[in-house]
């Protein structure tokens, strides 16, 4: 146990000595914000896939890999999908259109790129941005709880707690330079630790059966790629939702800031072989883990949350436990809580610029100095990771049987089925308004909530809802209604233009 705690210790110190270094290199707004737009495509890449990874694919993609076995693969071919578009064919065009704007904000993007004639646009985006972020972190501040009390054997709170006051103290000093650079070391925790597991663990399977008849003997639809039941409608649209994870790779401010903050877009074209490499090597080792740790843990009679958490999520930890000398089960604490406070930090600098620039200065105060938003950033910061503490806390009391996965998932589908639509009109359709913009957003935001809690229950196609999940309807709606008020108030707006030529749309 001590050999542990010398590890954590270990760690913290690393965190916080990036957070002291990168301190001195914050000068102004821009820099606590983007990195002053200086930084290389290594940085970037490790930072948006570390951002990315957070806690549930080191505790909620290895239990899916544990409770369905080979059909969480799935998930895989979603994430690979949206890495690639998002790298491939809209990292380029967002750097150069926000370079061009001088934006250093998602919202300061679209205000300037919709000739946004009122700050209702900018008051939307940034109030739904910090609405989702509160709850995506306090998703992570749960899993840090979840962690320390499996592997340390903490209360679940103090766990929680310690988590969270670690990752808001190194980040409020260097804002986004220390978060990207924490990214790049908790970035190469989580690969080595996610593709070492498995082969290790592989090495230590029982001798004289293969591992597929070792999960036949367990139970045959592990084997099923369609899942349990074989390929059914209602497989098919679970499958549907899985794969459509990946649509929140297209557009969510916390990973498109990273395109934000390269020095060109030739970091781009290098960094975006590093990105996609990142996410087959990680996710595809993730749902690996599961399956094997499925093997080690349970029978055929067994129950998997029994055994294995709420949704196969401790099978990570059980097997480092159970497989690596002690020192170096520690190692893979701080590979989880690496994941966890990657994301935490990113989306809390995201959502404190939304707060500062987008509400406090661009709406009230436009004359403020960047020296006093800086500070007041810090300020912010603080106050979204106490409300995402809160948040966390109270689930915990009220959902004792919630599984990390889809806590996680309702964030990340908020903040993508409201700002991924917008990003693609925007970047691809010339036509696309600042009215369009604004019912693409209010749809995406409402449509979560109304497909996660409401459409399940419909009778008859409930059920179908329940599997497909809550974003690719809420996407769907939204690039509908964006394109359809967009089509609406196009003409209008090029008629306003044409009596004020200096404005174009």
């Amino acid at each position: 146990m001590v050999a542990k705690y010398v590890i954590l210790l270990f760690y913290f110190l690393i965190l916080f000595l990036i957070g002291y270094l990168a301190a001195g290199k914050v000068k102004d707004i821009k820099d606590y914000y983007v990195g002053g737009k200086r930084l290389g495509y290594w940085v970037a890449a490790f930072s948006s896939r570390a951002t990315g990874a957070s806690a549930w694919v080191l505790l909620g993609l290895t239990g899916m890999g544990a409770v369905l076995g080979v059909s969480a693969y799935w998930v895989l071919l979603g994430t690979l999908s949206g890495e690639f578009i998002a790298w491939f064919f809209m990292a380029k065009p967002f750097k150069r259109q926000t370079d061009d704007l001088d934006s250093i904000t998602v919202p300061d993007y679209l205000e300037s790129r919709l000739q946004a004639r009122s700050p209702l646009l900018r008051a939307i985006s940034a109030t739904v941005l910090s609405l989702f972020v509160i709850i995506y972190v306090s998703a992570q501040i749960d899993a840090t709880g979840t962690a320390f009390e499996t592997f340390l054997h903490w209360n679940y709170f103090t766990g929680a707690i310690v988590g969270f006051l670690i990752v808001v103290a190194y980040m409020s000093f260097g804002g986004f330079v220390a978060v990207a650079w924490s990214d790049v070391f908790q970035g190469a925790l989580m690969v080595i630790g996610l593709v070492a597991l498995p082969l290790i663990a592989w090495s230590a399977l029982p001798d004289g059966q293969g591992l597929a008849a070792q999960m036949k003997d367990i139970d045959p639809a592990l084997l099923n790629i369609w899942g349990e039941g074989g390929f059914t409608l209602l497989n098919v649209t679970k499958i549907i939702g899985f794969v459509m994870i990946g649509l929140g790779y297209l557009g969510s401010p916390q990973l498109f800031v990273r395109y934000m903050s390269v020095k060109d877009t030739r970091e781009i074209d290098k960094g975006k072989w590093v990105a996609i490499s990142l996410t087959l090597l990680m996710n595809g080792a993730a749902v690996t883990i599961g399956i094997i740790g499925r093997i080690f843990f349970t029978t055929g009679q067994d129950s998997v949350t029994e055994v294995l958490g709420n949704g196969g999520q401790n099978v990570l930890i059980l097997l480092a436990d159970t497989l690596l000398p002690v020192a170096f089960s520690g190692f893979y604490i701080a590979a989880i809580l690496a994941a966890i406070m990657s994301t935490i930090d990113s989306l809390l600098v995201v959502a404190s610029s939304a707060v500062t620039r987008d509400f406090y200065q661009k709406i009230f105060h436009p004359q403020l100095q960047n020296q006093h938003l800086s500070n007041l950033s810090k300020v912010v910061t603080l106050v979204l990771s106490l409300l995402a503490l809160g948040l966390s806390m109270s689930v915990a009391l009220i959902s004792p049987d919630r599984t990390i996965f889809w806590f996680v998932i309702f964030g990340w589908s908020g903040i993508a089925a409201t700002f991924c639509p917008v990003i693609v009109l925007s970047l691809f359709w010339e036509k696309y308004t600042e009215k369009g913009a604004i019912a693409s957003m209010l749809t995406g935001m409402l449509g979560v909530p109304f497909f996660k809690f409401i459409a399940p229950h419909l009778p008859g196609v409930g059920i179908f809802f329940q599997n497909i999940a809550e974003l690719l309807p809420s996407f769907i709606l939204a690039l509908g209604t964006g394109y359809f008020f967009s089509r609406r108030t196009y003409q209008s707006v090029k008629r306003k233009s044409l009596v004020n030529p200096s404005k174009s749309v």
